[in-house]
């Protein structure tokens, strides 16, 4: 035994018990035969246990995420910062300051999941309470600690498929584990005298070296293994790790080199597997060499039309890998694009490697639900505008999806390409509808945005083209329906002017247009769907262009109101937006009426922003799943496209008011009166119950004021509150002829608050001058004289028209206040009288029928007593008419 362990440092006595047992143990305790296992102990660098700590805990965050367990993930993901601190400076030393890609992967898996908890409102309230309290500590923690990481998040983001870098160096560690083990133990073989002066050395070499060589002393991280060759030899330097010449330097040199290898082979691999061709270039003396694109052709290999659509079949066949890099396969095409163009391959080739270029930028978004980038987008609308151009320029070629891949022909006319135009187009529209709902609609970028729908026109315009030379019926409905789409919501101003004759009448119109469109799809198309789109972007573009008449004719023969709760969403939706403006150009024409008839559904339910798909309200969210509410907002239309719900319910409680106010004074005292309108109702009653009312303010005041003022017949006053300034920026501007739908609603409040006035001081005036009448209202004789003829006719008047004197003769039918009372309470107290009657009878006639009990003077009795009650209660309706006569 060396006396060396005898007689040691103060340093060295806190040697542990088992390390003096080790010591007195026979040399023969460390002899290993060949076919024993060796127990190794591996000396790991603080880099790799830090690394491990970290894993370790995104280990159990991820555990803690599948059980929703946000307690102990808080705990945990606390414990993650401070390890991930203490390991900062060897991250800093090692990777020049740059955060590792597991970790941030780790912070952005935390950030969407917690996330989508805090959106989850009815998953929170299931919560206990200290989950939740746990949750919302966690989401402020997490918030401010990602702050510092927005770089590299944002960079994790663009590119989340590519791989963890520090995970796949553990693995190639883990599988060199074997090679430097091997290593110290070759290096442990050689013998060493045990000098004391180099031991000394060694120690204080080893106190000031990193733990890339010893570790810390809690670890367990210094290296043993038997000596086969001298087993007898058990002494101090075989337990302590040696510092030869360069050694240390060689068995890093050596795990570099093995790890490179293993890199090189694997990412070799992976390019073949993708492109086929091409190699990756190791880095050297850490600076990065510029290195070439991989060529997509050798040098002298022979381009012509099969190895061109070979290459192309095997780019595509990448497509919706895992691994693929989807940014990189759109370059790909590009470049096999310019090939086949600098080759001269023909239009065939050209259309079918835009088709792909096309598709694969579809594919890019890996998100459905996500907008495709603005870069992306003008790529997109640049591609399929050069295919549709040469497809046109080309006469003999057709592109059909009924055509396979296996009968596709490039060398000979006609040529023959399988693909389906028509479904780009349509998911083209779908995409350009989901960039607008994206964008701010007060912002510059939705300016720009909408310009595209130019751009989107014409193409929808080139493949109408192509496919009236070369299409099906089926297609030609379908591309037809996208143009009807674009257009039945546009305001034309030529169509008004051509009915003025301000425009020839051999002018082609948006309304023409339209016409043709929608009695192509009426004919030939097969599908309800379709069918039903058309006609109601038909009504709506009759209605908005005023003409009442043809779009009223057209909503009645089609009975759509009695089907359409069976039809899709976005069907309802526009049903909806048509019955909206079929209830204003209604309004527009002066039909109150109607206007009010087409409004009443939707202003009944007060989801009219939800009915319109023009936004959700916020009272109603704890109604909504997560899901719903995410399906909800798909189905909003942009907002070009929205109608004004401030105007919409502005004609809406107009209307109510022509057509309430005089029923209300013509039934003033009737208790049997019903509500028209319950909304417009509900208004009047609120303000009523005020206690103090200032000056209006809002629409909704305006209106309800106007609706006081016509109660008492002050017409004046009533107009000057539905038409001010206020009123016309908010509303009446908004109509295309402003002036024309003032004058006829001041024309309408005039007439009606001439019947309001009369149905209220009738019983006052023995007769009234119609030339009175007249002056008082600012209306023509004529008018005057039309609308009280109706009122008598209608029997709302008891009165007479002297023509002779020009006056209104009143026969005083009308009761008093007190008599309209005493009225209602005589029936009142009769239908009270009845009841109880009725109840006696049901009484006596069950004790009777019991048993057939009683003799039959009871019954005759009974029988002649009935009769006289039925008598009172004739004579009684009979007094009651005759007073309702009076």
């Amino acid at each position: 035994m060396s006396r060396f362990f005898a007689t040691g440092s103060d340093s060295e006595s806190d040697t542990s018990i088992e390390e003096e047992q080790v010591q007195r143990a026979p040399a023969a305790a460390f002899t290993f035969s060949d076919d024993e296992e060796e127990t190794k102990r591996v000396v790991r660098s603080t880099k790799e246990k830090r690394y491990e700590e970290i894993t370790n805990l995104i280990k159990l965050i991820r555990n803690y995420k599948k059980i929703k367990d946000m307690s102990f993930m808080l705990s945990t993901f606390e414990d993650l910062m401070k390890a991930y601190q203490k390991a900062l400076p060897v991250i800093s030393k090692e990777e020049s300051g740059q955060t590792p890609r597991f970790y941030v992967r780790c912070l952005v898996e935390m950030e969407d999941f917690i996330n989508e908890v805090w959106e989850d409102r009815q998953g929170r309230k299931n919560m206990s309470k200290n989950n939740s309290k746990s949750l919302t500590s966690l989401r402020q923690k997490l918030r401010k600690y990602n702050k510092d990481f927005e770089e590299d998040i944002t960079r994790f983001r663009e590119n989340p498929d590519e791989e963890d870098d520090e995970e796949e160096d553990k693995a190639d560690e883990a599988d060199s584990e074997d090679d430097d083990n091997r290593i110290a133990d070759f290096r442990k073989q050689e013998p060493s005298a045990p000098d004391d002066s180099k031991f000394k050395k060694g120690i204080d070499d080893d106190a000031s070296d990193s733990d890339l060589d010893w570790g810390s002393d809690s670890d367990n991280d210094s290296s043993s293994s038997s000596d086969d060759d001298k087993p007898q030899h058990v002494g101090a330097d075989y337990f302590r790790k040696t510092q030869k010449d360069g050694g240390d330097d060689e068995q890093k040199q050596i795990r570099k080199e093995h790890r490179k290898d293993r890199k090189d082979k694997d990412r070799k691999k992976k390019r073949e597997e993708d492109d086929g061709e091409g190699e990756w270039e190791t880095v050297k003396g850490g600076v990065a060499i510029p290195s070439e694109k991989p060529k997509m052709f050798a040098k002298d290999a022979e381009i012509n039309t099969v190895a061109v659509l070979k290459k192309l079949g095997e780019i595509v066949a990448a497509r919706g890998k895992k691994r693929t890099d989807r940014k990189e396969q759109i370059e790909l095409l590009h470049e096999l694009q310019c090939i086949a163009e600098t080759h001269n391959l023909g239009a065939p080739v050209s259309i079918k490697i835009k088709f792909s270029i096309v598709s694969s930028i579809f594919d890019y978004s890996p998100n459905v639900s996500d907008p495709m980038k603005p870069e992306y987008w003008t790529k997109l609308l640049e591609r399929i505008t050069e295919m549709l151009d040469m497809l046109l320029n080309a006469t003999d070629l057709i592109i059909a999806d009924s055509i396979p891949e296996d009968e596709e022909e490039y060398e000979k006319p006609e040529y023959k390409l399988h693909g389906c135009v028509l479904t780009l187009v349509e998911r083209l529209d779908e995409e350009f509808t989901k960039i607008l709902k994206e964008c701010d609609p007060h912002s510059n970028k939705y300016v720009e945005r909408l310009k595209d729908e130019k751009l989107v026109s014409s193409i929808i315009d080139k493949v109408q083209e192509y496919l009236e030379r070369k299409g099906t019926v089926s297609e030609l409905c379908r591309i037809y329906l996208r143009k009807i789409e674009h257009l039945y919501y546009k305001f034309d101003p030529s169509v008004l002017k051509q009915k003025e004759g301000q425009v020839a009448s051999d002018v082609i119109t948006s309304v023409q247009v339209m016409e043709k469109l929608c009695k192509y799809v009426y004919a030939y198309d097969e599908t309800d769907r379709l069918r039903t789109r058309a006609i109601l972007s038909h009504i709506y573009h009759h209605a908005l262009h005023d003409n009442w008449f043809q779009a009223r004719d057209l909503m009645l023969m089609s009975h759509l109101q009695e089907t359409i709760q069976h039809s899709d969403p976005a069907t309802q939706i526009l049903y909806n937006r048509t019955i909206a403006h079929l209830g204003l150009c209604a309004f527009r024409h002066a039909n109150i009426k109607d206007a009010h008839g087409c409004l009443l559904d939707l202003m009944m339910t007060g989801k009219v922003k939800e009915l319109l798909a023009q936004g959700l309200l916020p009272q109603r969210q704890h109604e909504r799943s997560l899901e719903q509410e995410k399906i909800e907002k798909q189905r909003q239309m942009p907002f070009h496209m929205h109608i004004n719900l401030e105007l919409l319910e502005c004609v809406y409680l107009v209307s109510a008011m022509l057509i309430e106010i005089p029923y209300m004074a013509a039934h003033e005292f009737d208790a049997r009166r019903r509500m028209i309108s319950k909304t417009f109702y509900q208004q009047l009653r609120s303000s009523e119950r005020q206690s103090l009312v200032g000056p209006p303010e809002s629409m909704r005041e305006h209106v309800v004021a106007a609706s006081k003022a016509m109660r008492n017949g002050n017409w004046t006053a009533c107009n000057n509150f539905i038409i001010n300034e206020k009123m016309n920026a908010k509303v009446w501007d908004l109509f295309y002829q402003a002036n024309k739908v003032r004058e006829m609603l001041t024309k309408l409040i005039k007439e009606e608050s001439l019947r309001t006035y009369l149905f209220t001081y009738s019983h006052v005036y023995d007769s009234i001058s119609m030339p009175t009448l007249a002056d008082m209202f600012q209306l023509k004789k004529l008018i005057v004289y039309s609308t009280i003829s109706k009122m008598i006719i209608n029997e709302e008047l008891m009165a007479s028209l002297d023509d002779p004197t020009e006056t209104v003769v009143m026969h005083r039918s009308e009761p008093s206040r007190l008599q309209s009372l005493a009225l209602q309470l005589t029936d009142k107290v009769n239908n009270f009288v009845d009841s109880n009657e009725r109840i006696f009878e049901m009484k006596q006639g069950n004790f009777f029928s019991r048993g057939n009990q009683g003799n039959f003077r009871d019954r005759q009795n009974y029988n002649r007593q009935g009769q006289d009650w039925g008598r009172q209660r004739r004579d009684r309706e009979r007094n009651r008419e005759d007073n309702r006569n009076y």
